[in-house]
């Protein structure tokens, strides 16, 4: 090659070094996501999981850029059991596995001891589903989340029952997790702040199937509602026990109940419970309505539960990274609390310790055998 021929071909170089390479494989960009994929909420987990790789599969089809280079987000996911010892095996293999950032955990129990190997790796973390305020507390700057927290919902539900449902005689039922408890805490709180009566509190674990004992001691104190801190599945089987021992109080919950789950075990004796949840009224969200649709079309099924949460969840961790402009953890960390995007559930934004910007409630009850809205409190406008 003559000396003109070489100075041409290293201009030609020099070049194609200079233009992004969109026809070269893309990197593949490991984004963790952490549930219960087994137990007996897995198909909770399993919603979480869908909402979090459907975000991603829409991200990857605008065919995503960093520092020049492009890209592909890969959902890396791993099975936590619900259980909080296996939740910091499994996030200290995601931390290994390389990920920029974790979309979970769901169970509170497990996302607080998962937080502590996040923070120590410098991982962004992102839960869809964790709502114990103690989460957000501890200090990490590395932690947030796309749901109001407890000590706010569970305030709101305790000053509800009490001066819009009327409740005379409380009792109380926890299933004693990071999640319940903490809930039933919040619930007594509020509910005491606006001069109701709690008669008696009781608990439980999140194993149990049976009720009865607890029901035929807050059936002898005349309870007229119930608030349960627990799941969906177990608030179902409550309702029905309170029904077949002729307790005829009211069930109410909070972040939990509101599922197809909870329709399906408890038949005809779930009409007129009440669950006041983190959120919007999804069911008259647009927004929510056509994540309904193409979650569908993707997955052949219908939401369950949070599948929103961890779809908004995932844009803003895709958004951190895109702002960050580079896969960096720390620099995604540092990224994630100036982060705004408009998801399916409203406007994401964070505070400065984690927790969403002016969170919305709303209060659904079933009727007809369907969880239908009622009423929204909190959220942007207020």
């Amino acid at each position: 090659m003559n000396r003109r021929n070489l100075l041409i071909a290293l201009a030609l170089s020099a070049l194609y070094a200079s233009v992004p390479s969109y026809g070269a494989e893309p990197e593949v960009v490991k984004i963790g996501f952490a549930g219960p994929l087994t137990g007996p909420v897995a198909r909770v987990g399993k919603d979480l999981q869908y909402g979090a790789q459907l975000a991603l599969d829409e991200e990857n089809a605008k065919h995503p850029v960093i520092d020049g280079k492009p890209v592909k987000y890969v959902l890396d996911v791993q099975d936590d059991q619900g259980d909080p010892r296996v939740a910091i095996q499994v996030a200290q293999k995601l931390v290994d596995d390389g990920v920029v950032g974790v979309i979970g955990h769901y169970n509170s129990g497990c996302s607080i001891p998962a937080s502590a190997v996040y923070h120590n790796a410098n991982v962004a973390m992102i839960t869809p589903g964790s709502t114990n305020p103690a989460l957000t507390q501890q200090g990490f700057v590395n932690v947030f989340r796309t749901m109001g927290n407890d000590g706010i919902g569970g305030v709101i539900a305790g000053r509800f029952a009490v001066e819009q449902l009327k409740a005379k005689r409380i009792g109380i039922i926890d299933d004693r997790t990071a999640f319940g408890q903490g809930l039933a805490d919040a619930f007594q709180k509020g509910a005491k702040e606006a001069g109701g009566n709690i008669v008696d509190r009781e608990f439980t674990n999140d194993k149990a199937v049976d009720f009865r004992a607890i029901l035929t001691s807050l059936k002898e104190k005349n309870v007229d509602m119930i608030f349960f801190g627990g799941l969906d599945e177990q608030g179902a089987l409550l309702v029905k026990q309170m029904r077949s021992l002729g307790l005829q109080a009211r069930l109410f919950g909070a972040g939990a109940l509101k599922s197809n789950a909870f329709l399906q075990v408890a038949g005809t004796a779930g009409e007129g419970t009440r669950d006041l949840e983190p959120g919007p009224a999804l069911d008259k969200l647009p927004s929510a309505q056509a994540f309904a649709k193409r979650y569908k079309a993707r997955f052949n099924q219908d939401v369950e539960l949070y599948a929103p949460f961890a779809y908004d969840a995932a844009l803003a961790m895709v958004k951190a990274v895109q702002n960050a402009n580079s896969l960096d953890r720390a620099k995604i960390v540092a990224s994630l609390p100036k982060v705004t995007v408009t998801g399916v559930t409203g406007a994401i934004a964070f505070d400065p310790h984690g927790d969403l910007v002016k969170p919305p409630y709303t209060l659904f009850e079933v009727q007809q055998g369907q969880w239908k809205s009622q009423r929204t409190v909190g959220g942007a406008g207020s």
